[in-house]
């Protein structure tokens, strides 16, 4: 790998800009500015739609922990008695004493368009008048980690909503890369990494999920493949409806580090079938290690071809957030790769290292192909 850095970062982050800034007079500073969604915009320029987890300074106040909630078109603080909660995860408070694990964010998210040079080397613009913010309940608590393709000159982007309610996926349409357009609910039950493929296979849209759940099933002990999160596949005629596949892409493997599986990159198109690099992770700690692979999906994506976690992709490098080795705060090492472009030979890589900031990643053809 060439060029492996960091590209954008919290205090890259403007919040006198910050689509909160219209509501809340509260100070709050970026948790993490991380996990882009990458395209390649008409100019030839690349594109970052930055995940902006935005959190209060003071989360706690007068016995009460505070959380930042969009309703009606606008931002309120909400508020819940301290000794009901455990505050002891910088990223959520857990509520005690309910029928189900409640949680509640300390942050809210809003994604952020940054646009960079054609090779990436560079920021050109920072399009704080471009924000993507929650403009309906079911993302009370924010839009998260996007997911952009192009096809045939129309940008498609899948974000996860978050609300009291529901865990669900909604997509998003462009026809330049800037203007975006909800399109409503595309997914529910908890799909959290919904990932379009780049292209139609045929005359449909095809799309990696992975379903969540609170419970699973044991899987049948004399075969290879565990149980737990999959990667599944569905198609669609029109970007809006989806129809599962029966056949899951990608089980978690009994024995393997990795127990844990999700989506990464939209899958891209290769001389041997669709290319997707997931994220893989493997227990330890509270949050567990994130690391990158690579999987190959045939032509006409119904089967995986190739899949290899013994050989990561991307690791967490540490050395690259030392700079701001302060601002962490994931006790085990993360990465979490979310876009891919061509660029010659070469792929770029766009990843969140430790949920903290946006990490560029130049990966050679022949290593992926």
């Amino acid at each position: 790998m060439s060029d492996d850095r960091i590209v954008f970062a919290p205090d890259d982050v403007d919040l006198t800009r910050s689509p909160l800034r219209r509501d809340l007079s509260e100070p709050t500073y970026v948790l993490g500015a991380f996990n882009p969604a990458l395209t390649r915009l008409p100019s030839g320029n690349l594109l970052l739609l930055v995940r902006v987890a935005e959190a209060l300074r003071e989360p706690v106040r007068h016995g009460c922990v505070r959380s930042i909630r969009w309703t009606g078109g606008r931002y309120v603080l909400d508020a819940f008695p301290a000794d009901a909660a455990d505050v002891s995860d910088p990223r959520f408070f857990s509520l005690k004493g309910g029928a189900y694990p409640f949680l509640g964010l300390t942050s809210l998210s809003w994604l952020l368009p940054v646009e960079l040079s054609a090779d990436g080397q560079r920021v050109v613009a920072v399009h704080y008048d471009r924000a993507v913010e929650p403009s309906a309940d079911y993302a009370q608590y924010g839009v998260e980690d996007p997911r952009i393709v192009a096809i045939d000159g129309t940008y498609w982007m899948t974000v996860c909503g978050v609300s009291g309610g529901r865990l669900c996926t909604v997509m998003y349409r462009s026809d330049d890369g800037f203007a975006w357009r909800s399109q409503g609910i595309v997914l529910d039950h908890g799909n959290k990494d919904m990932v379009p493929f780049e292209g139609r296979v045929g005359d449909r849209f095809v799309s990696l999920t992975r379903p969540l759940s609170d419970a699973w099933f044991v899987a049948a002990p004399d075969g290879a493949e565990g149980s737990g999160p999959s990667i599944n596949l569905a198609t669609s005629p029109d970007m809006l409806h989806w129809r599962p596949l029966a056949e899951p892409a990608l089980r978690p493997l009994k024995g393997a580090a990795a127990y844990k599986l999700g989506g990464g990159t939209p899958p891209v198109r290769t001389k041997r079938g669709w290319m997707m690099l997931y994220h893989g992770v493997e227990k330890q700690g509270a949050v567990g290690v994130y690391r990158t692979y690579r999987a190959l999906i045939d032509a006409e994506a119904r089967e995986v071809r190739e899949r290899d976690e013994t050989r990561p992709v991307l690791e967490a490098a540490s050395a690259l957030i030392a700079p701001i080795a302060h601002q962490a705060y994931l006790p085990q090492p993360v990465v979490f790769t979310t876009g891919i472009v061509a660029d010659g030979e070469d792929w770029i890589v766009a990843s969140g290292e430790a949920d903290l900031a946006c990490r560029l990643t130049r990966v050679a053809g022949a290593r992926l192909d």
